[in-house]
């Protein structure tokens, strides 16, 4: 089986763009991830792109050879869907396509518009990736879905508002040298105790911004890379997929993620490690209740103690295991089809050498966490250095 080395990645900034379209993002992104990769778009037999709301925000759907057109690429294209997770399925199928032989050179990525439908209509289009039946329809937005569930953490484990203020100053601090990011300013305990509520008990800085920018990578086989001498000594070494009911009353509780404890174990099984090979992660941190139960589905915390790692700086850039170097959803931003693309950009970047932050990690694997609603969908993957 071969290895599936991450070639080159692009980014775009992520911030406030209406009038920018998904292809002009995305054709951006790729072209950063072409010259980043030094190999020809002709060489590319495939294109993966996850895209999560085009047809509300841009009136757009088959969007996967529109993609393909704007990044100068003549090859089969299919666009992925699962809400927030979109483009890291698309990695995901991309990964297990390369290592059975059937591709060489693709191409996977992501992009989302947001910021044109303004507050309300993003928040209104985001609510579709809830139960439509039974939680929309009776005013359930994500907002109030991941206070319910911050709720239900402090009742079970502990915790309150100001344990979750420190994710989100680590968060801001992390961003601060990351001009990809939104919002490159630090943040204060006051500043988040004193913001505006969204939902109680979380507010405006515990919530990810609305944003707009894409993501995308090349990914090769190992005989390829080797074959053209690239420089690729990141691969993607394990992925793992979990799932779970969408509604959160049909969940057996509201203060764990089980598709992502399933996605964690099934990519450390195909990676061969354990959790306490993790050097560093970037995970879903969409509300800051997200990432405490991230960290504790990746087994970078014990179940219950997530709450406090970022207040005891197990999860800052000098602590044990970095979490969000990039910044994370909450300070770099959140284009929902990108999201899961741009973590592995940031993490490969981060393993080169070539991140502000790469100085924070003490180790060569580290892992990308992605989930799509309330942790309905959840992907993972590891990456580390081949040497």
């Amino acid at each position: 089986m071969t290895e599936v080395r991450v070639a080159g990645v692009g980014l775009t900034p992520f911030g406030n763009e209406p009038e920018r379209t998904g292809r002009d993002l995305f054709a951006a992104a790729a072209a950063d991830a072409f010259a980043d990769a030094d190999v020809p778009r002709g060489d590319v037999e495939d294109v993966r792109y996850g895209n999560f709301m085009g047809e509300l925000a841009e009136h757009q759907g088959h969007q996967g050879p529109l993609m393909a057109e704007a990044a100068g690429v003549t090859a089969p294209a299919t666009r992925y869907e699962a809400a927030c997770a979109s483009s890291a399925a698309a990695v995901r199928d991309t990964v297990v396509a390369i290592r059975n032989g059937e591709r060489d050179v693709c191409l996977v990525g992501g992009a989302e518009r947001m910021t044109n439908l303004g507050t309300a209509g993003a928040t209104e289009a985001l609510a579709i990736a809830a139960d439509d039946l039974w939680e929309v329809r009776a005013g359930m937005t994500f907002p109030g879905a991941y206070a319910l569930m911050a709720k239900a953490y402090f009742e079970t484990y502990g915790g309150g508002r100001e344990d979750l203020a420190h994710v989100a100053m680590k968060n801001h601090d992390h961003a601060l040298e990351n001009e990809k990011a939104q919002y490159q300013r630090a943040i204060e305990l006051e500043d988040v105790l004193d913001a505006p509520p969204v939902s109680e008990p979380l507010g405006l800085y515990d919530s990810c911004p609305i944003s707009d920018g894409a993501a995308a990578l090349v990914l090769v086989s190992g005989e390829y890379a080797e074959a053209n001498d690239l420089e690729a000594p990141v691969a993607i070494t394990g992925t793992g997929q979990g799932g779970d009911r969408m509604a959160l009353h049909d969940r057996e509780h509201l203060a764990r993620s089980p598709a992502a404890d399933e996605a964690a174990r099934e990519a450390y099984d195909d990676a061969g490690i354990a959790a306490e090979d993790v050097a560093a992660a970037e995970v879903h941190d969409c509300f800051t209740i997200a990432e405490v139960l991230a960290i504790e589905s990746l087994g970078i915390a014990e179940v219950g103690e997530g709450i406090s790692a970022a207040r005891e700086g197990y999860t800052t850039a000098d602590g044990s295991v970095p979490v969000n170097l990039s910044g994370g959803l909450k300070a770099k931003g959140h284009p929902v089809g990108a999201t899961g693309a741009s973590q592995i950009a940031e993490l490969t970047a981060i393993l080169r050498g070539d991140h502000p932050n790469s100085g924070a990690v003490d180790g060569s694997t580290v892992v990308a966490h992605n989930a799509g609603g309330t942790v309905a969908s959840c992907v993972v993957h590891v990456l580390e250095v081949i040497e």
